[in-house]
């Protein structure tokens, strides 16, 4: 008797799946915490301020009684995306990953922040497909010459001394959103200003019932 592949035994495997419903639907979960739950999906380049604006929102969030969560692109890759590299296809697998978590922590009534380039235009438009009544495209954005002399891990330095291959915005492209939800000009805006309107745009879209 052969034995099959590991390919194989997935298949076989994903065949046998029963998805498990909660007793506790999303409505319910959403009326006990007093605001509605959803996807708020930073994205832009590297030191536009992604991930400080996030964990400030979810501070400033957390403080004013919301279910709140921050999931970040560089805690990520030390866990769930510790395999994936930078190619296109290791970053669409990556995002695809993380939007299939924050659609499970959102639909258990959190508001999930995500800070991740998320550089492909197509991954966002699909991660709003599968989370139509969720995803909220936040465009964190600043010009190329700011983020770059801003630069607070050294990362443009060295895409530009070619030590760091296939970087958004320097060998690699970043696509901006062409329809995003909001926009957050961080190269005019201050953090607080920045933050305040994020925090304007939760109580509109989100807010304490």
């Amino acid at each position: 008797m052969s034995i099959p592949d590991q390919h194989d035994q997935c298949s076989v495997s994903s065949r046998n799946i029963v998805t498990v419903q909660s007793l506790i639907n999303t409505d319910t979960r959403e009326r006990h915490y007093g605001h509605k739950s959803g996807i708020l999906w930073l994205t832009g380049l590297s030191g536009a301020g992604k991930s400080t604006l996030a964990v400030t929102l979810e501070k400033q969030l957390f403080h004013k009684g919301y279910q709140v969560c921050v999931l970040d692109g560089d805690n990520i890759r030390t866990g769930l995306s510790v395999d994936l590299g930078f190619s296109p296809e290791d970053r669409t697998e990556n995002i695809r990953r993380v939007g299939e978590v924050a659609k499970l922590i959102a639909n258990v009534g959190f508001l999930v922040i995500t800070a991740f380039i998320s550089p492909y235009r197509n991954e966002r438009d699909r991660l709003r497909t599968v989370t139509p009544n969720l995803f909220h495209e936040i465009y964190v954005k600043a010009d190329l010459s700011i983020c770059e002399n801003r630069d607070p891990k050294g990362l443009y330095a060295m895409a530009r001394r070619g030590e760091i291959l296939d970087f958004t915005g320097i060998s690699a492209p970043y696509e901006e959103p062409k329809h995003p939800n909001l926009t957050i000009d961080t190269g005019k805006l201050s953090i607080d200003a920045s933050t305040a309107r994020l925090t304007r745009y939760v109580a509109e879209n989100f807010g304490q019932k």
